[in-house]
């Protein structure tokens, strides 16, 4: 597999990974990637991560049906971050409720909430 040769991981096995709407271009979340989450999202076409803080792989959308299919993946010039352009099926690809991660813009010297919320995440996340 070509790509996982030139992909360079970091001292812990992961690399970041930018996630893109490919209809419209709008980023929708960083997140990690160790070598099986990227082998799994080149063979299945889904996005598959690596969570840090629960130290295992996950499917995108595994819980929230909102799942990403992937149309291409990149790497960047120096091959230590991995680009997915993707299709967003679903309501949004933030787990906060928010059609993207990148909801707040700094203005006037604080973060303000420029996206309307998507979906309600208490009742898709239910524990």
């Amino acid at each position: 597999m070509g790509l996982m040769r030139e992909v360079k991981f970091d001292a812990r096995g992961l690399v970041p990974a930018v996630v893109q709407e490919g209809l419209h271009g709008r980023v929708l979340m960083l997140a990690w990637m160790n070598r099986r989450a990227l082998a799994l999202t080149l063979r299945t076409g889904s996005a598959f991560f690596y969570s840090r803080s629960r130290k295992k792989l996950w499917k995108k959308g595994e819980e929230s049906g909102h799942v990403q299919s992937v149309r291409e993946v990149r790497i960047d010039c120096d091959g230590d971050v991995v680009l997915l352009v993707v299709r967003q099926k679903g309501l949004g690809a933030c787990h906060t409720g928010y059609p993207s991660c990148f909801f707040r813009v700094r203005r006037g010297g604080r973060w303000v909430v420029v996206d309307r919320r998507a979906f309600d995440p208490g009742k898709v996340y239910a524990k």
